[in-house]
């Protein structure tokens, strides 16, 4: 499960930046390296958007464990 945890924050980070820079420059990295709509780009954003659903159940079940941990004690 580590290794799905970083790879989903390193893909996360990606995306991060990404919207970052469209936001700030209106300059899309992930397009301009692959392609505008691409099968590689849209690979990447469908990565990038799975890896924000992991890391949410993640963070989830987290959240759940820790609070039934705190009722116990």
């Amino acid at each position: 499960m580590k290794t799905l945890d970083v790879i989903t924050r390193i893909l996360l980070i990606v995306g991060g930046l990404n919207w970052g820079l469209v936001g700030v420059a209106k300059f899309d990295l992930v397009a301009a390296l692959f392609g505008q709509g691409t099968f590689l780009a849209n690979t990447v954003y469908t990565l990038v958007g799975i890896s924000a659903i992991a890391q949410l159940l993640m963070y989830a079940r987290s959240a759940t464990a820790a609070q039934t941990n705190s009722v116990r004690t």
